[in-house]
């Protein structure tokens, strides 16, 4: 299929702001990172198309074009959206993904940020047989059985949905989003740096947690990055992330258990459609809870921190203590060969003698 024409996603900054955005910073990623980055797991990202050329996401198992439109993001939500859950590591780049190791399996459902409900159910499906194990929907969409039977199945394969609870604009009337407010759907709230729910923010969606969601930086097509994005759709990319370290650290946990972990390791409830608060990816892949199988439950090994693509090596110091001690020991032990050689000279020739010692006459 041919691309569209008119496809012209605005343009975003090619350099970024200096200094680290805020929400990896309150979020405290790389902390995370010493016990899970992702690695293994599967998040199938149904949104608007991705620029596969974007060097920090191009790491991709599938990509799955269900518009007829090309796989060229056209609005550039399906790529921030995607940036946010799994951008890796890159030199010089202040920003980074939550989860920079996991698969990325990305479903282009629509040419706009909004959802279309045939082609999302369809999305969900194809997730579904693509073996996820994370489906991040950051679009709204109406409530239609077709939806919902997707939902369903996927819940019930063990895949965990996390989703955006939509945002309030002049022309959108604050109504439950969809497929947020099914059950067993983690929904997702926007969030300001200070950890309040944004006034954009819908509360009429059943929020599970709050994720970072107002002067948001994330990836943008063409290479470049865009500054000061809002919207509950990058809350729940952060959220998505988050499920796929902990579906990482603890293999073991069902969809629902996952779900359960992030909501009861967030920050608290700060009022009115927050949920539990803002999300917590270190409590979340650390922390130790009361409800789950014996206590706590089965983990994997910490991973290798993510390295940047062209990171060299660097010679470790020489360790001055380590060295003078296996000298030490070196040196003693050769004296303990030196004496024991002589021993085996002197104790025969003493038998011998009957111990008696010459003396001249």
């Amino acid at each position: 299929m041919t691309e569209r024409e008119d496809c012209n996603p605005e343009a975003g900054v090619v350099k970024l702001p200096g200094g680290e955005p805020w929400a990896q910073k309150r979020l405290d990623i790389k902390t995370a990172w010493r016990l899970s980055t992702g690695a293994g797991v599967r998040v199938a990202v149904i949104d608007s198309g991705l620029d596969t050329e974007h060097p920090q996401l191009p790491w991709l198992s599938s990509f799955i074009d269900l518009t007829g439109t090309g796989y060229t993001d056209c609005v550039g939500h399906g790529t921030a959206v995607t940036g946010i859950i799994a951008g890796r590591v890159y030199p010089g780049v202040a920003f980074h993904g939550v989860a920079p190791q996991a698969s990325i399996i990305e479903l282009k459902q629509s040419n706009q940020a909004e959802g279309h409900v045939a082609n999302l159910a369809a999305a969900i499906d194809r997730a579904v047989q693509l073996d996820a194990d994370v489906i991040n929907i950051s679009i709204r969409a109406a409530d239609h059985p077709a939806l919902k039977a997707a939902v369903q199945n996927a819940l019930a394969r063990d895949i965990v949905i996390v989703a955006a609870a939509g945002n309030i604009t002049q022309e959108n009337e604050e109504k439950p989003a969809y497929p947020g407010s099914y059950e067993g759907v983690l929904a997702v709230g926007s969030a300001t740096p200070d950890g309040r729910r944004a006034d954009s923010s819908n509360t009429a969606t059943p929020v599970g947690v709050l994720g970072p969601g107002v002067g948001i930086i994330a990836p943008w097509p063409r290479g470049a990055y865009k500054v000061d994005l809002e919207g509950s759709s990058f809350g729940a990319a952060y959220v998505s992330g988050t499920a796929a370290l902990v579906r990482a650290r603890f293999p073991h946990l069902d969809q629902e258990q996952v779900r359960r972990r992030i909501v009861a390791t967030a920050d608290g409830s700060v009022g009115k459609g927050t949920g539990a608060g803002m999300v917590n990816p270190v409590l979340a892949v650390s922390a130790v809870l009361p409800f789950e199988p014996a206590g706590r439950p089965v983990v994997a090994a910490p991973p290798a921190p993510p390295i940047a693509a062209d990171a060299i090596a660097k010679v470790q110091p020489e360790d001055v203590h380590a060295r003078n001690l296996s000298l030490a020991v070196m040196t003693g032990a050769l004296i303990l060969v030196a004496v024991a050689g002589a021993l085996a000279l002197v104790l025969p020739l003493g038998r011998s003698r009957g111990w008696r010692v010459d003396r001249p006459h």
